[in-house]
This record gives structure tokens, C-alpha cells and sequence, in this order.
């Protein structure tokens, strides 16, 4: 049995009661009437669930509805509750796929391995810990060279709550840390401290000196939508571009007489640059920077100030404004945006913000189609919804929550914060 409740578009209550169930016969139906010159929304609550479904149609003569449970929407409050549920069955599973990568302290993705060092600072309840990962320095070096400086990275800093991990580097190549095998090999490791290790996915940080800091400039805009804070030490960005740090808290480390490969030069041009974007979007690109006067390639543990300030922030998980900027290694979504893998391409650019119940895109023009990950957090789903893209209407309905979109989006990352209760899906 299943309870009924019709409603009219005013929200008016137009009937309500119950479904038969077991051997009622077929034709003893709940029946009520409806003027179909407007639209009726039918909730229906079972299993500790209220899902809902809604009738257009307009009919003179007496019609027979069939609603299929798994196709109903569900609403607000059934949708956040059944994130949970499958956020925790999921968890479990990872858990217990990951245990000998844990146990090991060695993560794969393809033919790469990534090995780790952790400490633990504090004592932080179950899934309200933190996860700082920092990268090590050295680069196009002997292996020997670079297992040194990883040992070493993990004696650099000390937060005060949280794990504290130094992945060593798959390869011993100049490009340590933005190559494209570590994006999963972080999300890899993420994950699986989420699962297994109860860390707050919104409290996520990443940070690197020297050939790290080199990783951090490469990689926090890219991958802006897993941290809450990021700090760069003693790096180089190379062809890296900082407009996906809109919603990243970005801090800027470096030795004022750092001067190979012009790493002090290129860091204030960075901060100048956060700075512009800062002022064109007040509400974003949140930065420090700081260039200590009489030090060189090492600051004397002066940037372990980053710390504070990193643990201070935590992750935007819905915001009402993107800047995504597609790096050489490409990615097919960032917080509620994604592409297909054939329409991601370098130094592609799309905005997208939130004005009401609009959702506005602009895209490079061959771009044609984007689906948008949804949330009540972003935007209300129980309303009509448009979409302009380019300045053109290209969508205006209703749409659902749905089971399929909170089992899609936590198959393809474990994180209940940014998981997607509907999308829409749109072309022009």
C-alpha cells in the first residue's frame, strides 16, 4: 500500500488516500477527480519514501494511471535521505575493495603505483576528519634523489588535525606531480579515505614545495572541485592558468630571492593575476600571498603559516558561480557541470552561474551540449527550470529527483556533499 496525495498547481489539496495492495482485485483502484485544465502533482509515500509524479494530460473521460515506484521523483527530503543510505552502502563497498592498498600504503591506476607516508594529528570524530596531501620536491632526479625529498616532505608540516599524507611520485620525470595519471590516483586516494578512514570530503587540502609546488599550480585548478584549500611553495605554474581558482581559497609561498627559472617573478604575476580576477568577481578567487624578503628556494618552515589558513576553509560544494578552464590533461566534469570525453578539449573555456530559477551557460562555440548536475543546495527542483546557453533558451521544464542520479553520481565519485539528486541534460 502507498499513500496519495493530490494537489493542484496552487499547491490546494485535491484528494488523498490509499492504494490497495496484496490480492486487492485490479479494478479497485484509488480514484479521485481532477480539473486537468491544470497540473496535478501526485505524491506518493511508501517505504519511508515520498516520491512524486505529475499529470499533464488533459482527459474528458476517466483515466487509469500506472506509477512505476523506481521512476518516480522523489522529494526534497527523500532525496537527501536516500543520499545517504546509498553514500553509506557505497562507502562500505570501496572500503572493503581498498583494504590491501590501505594496508600496503600503495595506490594503482593503470600501470602507475602511488606509494604514501601518513601521520595522524588529533582526534576528530568519524567522517569530520581532514586530509592534507603534500607533494614532494625534486623532479627529473635519480630515484634515489627524489625517495629523499618524498621522506622528507612528510616531516615538513604539522596540522593540527587530520591525515597528513606525502604520496611519492609514479615517476622521476620533471613533471612530477601534472601528469595525467595523477588526477585518479588522487581521487583514488581521496576516496578511499573518505571510505575507510572517515574524512570529511569537504575538508580536503592539497599543497607541495618546489617541484610539488609546480603539481599545486597544475593541478588545484583542475581539480578545484575535490579541495578546500590549496597551498603552493616554492613552484614553478609553466603553462598553468588560474581562472578555474574560483572557488578554491589559493595561497602563494615564496622566497623573494628565489630566482631560478624566475620563481619569484612568475609568483607575483600570479598574485597580481588573482588579485584582477578577485576585483572583476568580488565573491571568488579568494588568495594569500606571500613573498618573504632575504629567502631563497627554502623558507626556513616560514609558509608551514599556510596551515592555519588552509584549515580555516572548507570546500564550496555547490557554488552558484563556475569558471572552468580545461587544462591539457582533461577532465569531464567540474562541480555541476559535465561533458562527454569527445567534447573536452584544452584551454576550453564555460561559466556557468545560478540567477534564480535560470541557470545561464557560455560555452567556446563548438560546444553544443552539457548535462548539469543538480541539488536542492544549488537550485530549487521543485520549480521550472531554464537553461540559456549563449544568450538562447535552450531548456525550460520541470525536472526530477531521481534514485538513477544519486546511484550515477555516487558510482562515478564517493562524495555525499557534490552528489546530484536530477540532472538536465542540453543541446543547442
Amino acid at each position: 500500500e502507498a499513500a496519495i496525495r493530490v494537489l493542484d498547481d496552487d499547491g490546494d489539496l485535491v484528494g488523498e488516500g490509499t492504494t490497495r495492495a496484496g490480492r486487492a482485485d485490479l479494478n479497485d483502484t484509488f480514484t479521485v477527480e481532477l480539473d486537468m485544465k491544470v497540473r496535478a502533482r501526485v505524491e506518493v509515500t511508501a517505504r519511508g519514501q515520498t516520491r512524486i509524479e505529475y499529470l499533464d494530460e488533459a482527459v474528458p473521460n476517466e483515466r487509469t494511471v500506472d506509477l512505476i515506484w523506481p521512476e518516480l521523483s522523489l522529494d526534497k527530503a527523500s532525496a537527501e535521505r536516500l543520499v545517504a543510505e546509498r553514500f553509506e552502502a557505497r562507502r562500505a563497498e570501496i572500503a572493503a575493495q581498498r583494504t590491501t592498498e590501505l594496508d600496503s600504503k600503495a595506490f594503482k591506476h593503470g600501470p602507475h603505483a602511488m606509494r604514501i607516508l601518513e601521520k595522524r594529528f588529533g582526534d576528530a570524530p568519524e567522517g569530520e576528519r581532514s586530509l592534507w596531501i603534500s607533494m614532494h620536491g625534486g623532479g627529473g632526479a635519480p630515484t634515489e634523489v627524489n625517495d629523499g625529498q618524498w621522506r622528507n616532505q612528510i616531516r615538513l608540516y604539522e596540522p593540527d588535525e587530520g591525515y597528513y599524507l606525502a604520496p611519492r611520485a609514479p615517476t622521476d620525470t620533471w613533471n612530477l606531480w601534472h601528469q595525467g595519471h595523477i588526477d585518479p590516483l588522487f581521487d583514488r586516494i581521496i576516496e578511499t579515505y573518505v571510505a575507510s578512514r572517515g574524512v570529511d570530503p569537504d575538508r580536503v587540502y592539497l599543497m607541495g614545495y618546489s617541484a610539488g609546488g609546480d603539481g599545486v599550480y597544475q593541478l588545484a585548478p583542475r581539480m578545484a572541485d575535490r579541495f578546500a584549500a590549496a597551498s603552493m611553495m616554492a613552484g614553478h605554474p609553466n603553462e598553468s592558468q588560474p581562472q578555474g581558482l574560483r572557488n578554491l581559497p589559493f595561497a602563494i609561498f615564496m622566497g623573494a630571492n628565489d630566482a631560478a627559472y624566475k620563481r619569484n617573478e612568475v609568483a607575483k604575476q600570479w598574485g597580481d593575476r588573482l588579485g584582477e580576477l578577485q576585483s572583476e568577481d568580488p565573491d571568488g578567487y579568494d588568495h594569500m600571498v606571500k613573498i618573504y624578503a632575504d629567502k631563497g628556494h627554502w623558507m626556513d618552515r616560514l609558509d608551514a603559516e599556510s596551515l592555519p589558513w588552509m584549515a580555516s576553509k572548507t570546500r564550496t560544494a555547490w557554488p552558484e558561480r563556475v569558471v572552468w578552464r580545461q587544462d591539457d590533461v582533461l577532465h569531464t566534469r567540474f562541480y555541476w557541470l559535465s561533458v562527454e570525453q569527445e567534447h573536452a578539449r584544452k584551454d576550453a573555456l564555460i561559466t556557468a552561474w545560478i540567477d534564480g530559477q535560470t541557470i545561464n551557460v557560455e560555452t567556446p562555440d563548438d560546444l553544443k551540449s552539457l548535462t548539469l548536475r543538480l541539488r536542492d543546495e544549488l537550485i530549487d527542483i521543485d520549480q521550472p527550470i531554464r537553461v540559456v546557453a549563449n544568450g538562447r533558451k535552450v531548456y525550460e521544464d520541470r525536472t526530477a529527483r531521481t534514485q538513477q542520479a544519486i546511484d550515477d553520481s555516487l558510482a562515478k565519485r564517493l562524495d555525499p556533499s557534490t552528489c546530484a539528486t536530477a540532472t538536465i541534460e542540453v543541446s543547442w
